[in-house]
């Protein structure tokens, strides 16, 4: 008799699997589902998508540059994030700005922030501190130079949810790191349809960010914490405070600089 071990030797080995004939492999799908959210995220940061807008899924496919099918994957995942909700007869809605939705997404930044900045002032290593502060450094002495600086709103839009994302990140908790970018996308939805970062608005932002580093360097907990929590009140009550028409008379560069850009925290 032959042994179980010959047997498998001469056993045949299955073929690979192999995508169906015109369509796109898991891989590949997976790969289209995780761009086609990209992009939908990069619409609402730039603008290009605003809340309480009604758009079919053929517009998002066109506004993405990717097939119907990886749209509709991306739905379920926009509708459960609260994003997106499907309106009979009428299409998909971008959710809509209202002061419920205000007052739940920063209860949840707040929530989730207070938790990362404990863990983040004794995680932190000390030259990772130095760098941040001196990065803010660098945008407010950007900001105070006499002549324009075409990207420095873009430069600092980026340190400022740079810093939010590193220090809940560093908590380690992916689910809680999810969680924490589906709302700044609700939260950038509340911005651009409340106002726009300005030059005016850029310097507080920093400031309030370097008392809170400050508060960091020093590993002194509650200090930071209490400043953070103060920065993120100050972001509610501008968006609360502050109608668009207001803002953009504080704004004097070309209409595209404008149009690209979004509200510091």
């Amino acid at each position: 008799m032959r042994s179980s071990a010959a047997v498998a030797r001469r056993a045949p080995k299955a073929p690979p699997a192999r995508p169906r004939a015109g369509g796109p492999s898991e891989s590949q799908a997976l790969s289209q589902r995780v761009r086609a959210y990209q992009g939908f995220t990069h619409q609402i940061i730039s603008g290009g998508i605003h809340s309480g807008q009604f758009i079919s899924q053929r517009e998002l496919m066109t506004l993405l540059d990717m097939p119907l099918g990886a749209v509709r994957e991306m739905i379920p995942r926009l509708e459960a994030g609260g994003l997106i909700r499907t309106v009979p007869q009428r299409g998909l809605q971008i959710a809509h700005v209202d002061l419920k939705l205000i007052r739940n997404a920063f209860q949840v930044r707040a929530m989730i922030e207070r938790e990362a900045i404990l863990h983040f002032v004794h995680s932190a290593s000390t030259e990772e501190l130095d760098a941040i502060a001196a990065a803010h450094q660098d945008i407010l002495r950007r900001a105070a130079a006499p002549q324009p600086d075409v990207t420095l709103l873009d430069d600092a839009q980026a340190l400022d949810w740079g810093l939010h994302d590193r220090m809940v990140d560093a908590l380690g908790n992916e689910i809680v790191s999810e969680i924490y970018r589906v709302n700044s996308l609700r939260i950038r939805l509340i911005k651009l349809d409340s106002s726009v970062i300005t030059p005016t608005r850029l310097m507080p932002a920093m400031q309030e960010h370097l008392r809170f580093i400050t508060a960091l360097q020093a590993r002194d907990a509650d200090a930071a914490t209490a400043l953070l929590h103060a920065h993120i009140q100050s972001a509610r009550d501008r968006v609360l405070t502050a109608p668009l028409e207001q803002v953009r008379a504080e704004w004097t560069p070309n209409p595209a600089t404008l149009k690209r850009t979004s509200l510091a925290s």
